[in-house]
């Protein structure tokens, strides 16, 4: 088994004053940490006039997620703040009766038994990155722009069909890295206790990101309108179809714009920035690239995967559920209390915020082995059995449990398992990989990578196929 240690930020030997805390959470969210926090289980703080409780063992997240979600389902302000104007009143940041009836109509269009019609679509994509990079043998890419290119591709053709996905695939994933670079990560105005109705002020630059989105987005639903093919299935037709089932009302032109945005910035960004460290990962762990190859010439044979194959490709689907344990994509689920709750007699008032942070969760010093560890054997099926799903949450957890959770899992694997049979990607060595969060997680400046074909060998010992495996779907 290989011993590698990815890297981290460094963690403070002591808890720092609540000023230079976020301080460092506004730079990168994964620096403000310090070491004792990777212990914590369920604690309280004062920040300003704020009260806060992270939730960080299983029970608490159990309590918070689960079993009293209608107290916790609000996210906290900063999230709402930061992508309200992108998202407006979508599935991901609203709540109350909003948020239920969004969650209706949305969860069957993107709900694991319609896999079949999207698989297709990914194996087709990462076929084509396939091509391309057999004609650039020893080229270094960045593998953070080539997997975002790959999932943008992917989500655009799924929503809006293949000829108006390819088209428009480029100009929104640029409006939304715009727009992430450019939004704040905290909301110290909240912190001070003002009310939601005070005005947050948002740059010009935020703006131009928001309208340069809307334009396309607006643009694409009046062309398919125009032009849609009765045989072509995608997201955006079931979306214009879709009724409420209660109240047999459709989208109205702005809730369709808004969810959209929601399914393409959580099927785009948070898979693009997975895949990537996968990526990364296997490239400093040859054991483990090993036996992915391994199962993957044995499962596949050369040939491109299928979704019949997702369940024997168990390793494969380690890899990348470690992945995610490392690396969660988003790794901080903030929310807000809408009434008085309270936990092991600890009193938590309605406006409190509370936290359930994967970031430190996924690497809890008494919930997981060598927790800072790349051991994908850890998922297994003969050793994953004692992994708590409270403890594992970078779908989140519960009724607010990211509805596209299968069709995430499925296009990474099924993009990995078309690339890296074929292909190896060595990281340049001079390049100094630091996990960084504005939103969500990725490696900062990007993952230089090089082109390797490689040639399949014969096959060692592989994990068995897990029967009835399937794929399982951020925080909706």
């Amino acid at each position: 088994m290989d011993e590698f240690i990815p890297p981290y930020p460094p963690r403070m030997a002591k808890p720092p004053s609540t000023v230079r805390r976020l301080i460092l959470g506004r730079r990168n969210f994964l620096a403000m940490w310090e070491e004792a926090a990777f212990e914590l289980e369920f604690s309280h703080a004062r920040m300003f006039m704020r009260d806060t409780f992270l939730c960080n063992d299983p029970d608490a997240v159990q309590f918070a997620f689960s079993q009293k979600n209608a107290s916790f389902e609000r996210k906290a302000p900063q999230m709402r703040y930061a992508l309200e104007p992108l998202l407006g009143d979508g599935l991901f940041i609203s709540d109350g009766d909003t948020w239920r009836k969004r969650r209706r109509i949305v969860a069957p269009i993107v709900h694991v038994s319609r896999l079949s019609a999207f698989a297709q679509i990914m194996v087709e994509a990462a076929e084509e990155v396939r091509g391309r990079w057999l004609k650039q043998e020893g080229a270094v890419i960045d593998v953070l722009t080539e997997s975002a290119t790959l999932t943008a591709e992917i989500i655009c053709r799924t929503l809006f069909g293949r000829k108006l996905g390819h088209e428009h695939a480029r100009e929104i994933v640029e409006g939304f890295s715009d727009y992430q670079r450019f939004i704040g990560q905290i909301d110290v105005l909240s912190l001070l206790g003002l009310p939601d109705w005070f005005p947050r002020w948002q740059g010009r630059a935020i703006h131009r990101s928001v309208r340069r989105i809307h334009d396309v987005l607006e643009h694409v639903i009046a062309s398919y309108r125009a032009q849609k093919k009765a045989d072509e299935d995608s997201v955006i037709e079931q979306l214009l179809n879709a009724r409420d089932p209660e109240t047999d009302e459709p989208l109205d032109p702005e809730a369709l714009r808004n969810e959209i945005a929601v399914l393409f910035m959580a099927g785009h960004e948070t898979t693009a920035n997975s895949l990537a460290w996968v990526w990364y990962l296997i490239s400093q762990a040859p054991k483990t690239l090993e036996k992915l190859h391994a199962e993957l010439d044995k499962v596949l044979g050369g040939r491109s995967p299928q979704l019949s194959d997702l369940p024997n490709l168990v390793y494969t689907r380690a890899i990348f559920d470690e992945a995610l344990r490392l690396y969660p994509p988003v790794p901080i689920l903030p929310r807000e209390a809408v009434r008085d709750e309270e936990y092991r007699g600890i009193r938590i008032p309605k406006g409190s915020l509370l936290f359930v942070v994967p970031w430190l969760l996924h690497r809890h010093k008494r919930l997981w082995e060598k927790p800072d560890s790349f051991i994908p054997e850890r998922f297994l099926p003969q050793s994953s059995a004692g992994i708590s799903k409270f403890a594992y949450v970078p779908f989140s957890i519960g009724p607010r449990i990211c509805a596209g959770m299968s069709f995430g899992l499925t296009e990474a694997i099924l993009c990995l398992a078309t690339l890296a049979q074929k292909f190896e990607l060595r990281l340049d060595p001079r390049h100094r990989v630091q996990p960084v969060c504005r939103l969500t997680l990725r490696p900062e400046g990007g993952l230089p990578m090089s082109i390797h074909a490689r040639v399949p060998k014969k096959p060692i010992s592989v994990p068995p196929s897990r029967p009835g495996a399937s794929c399982p779907v951020h925080d909706a």
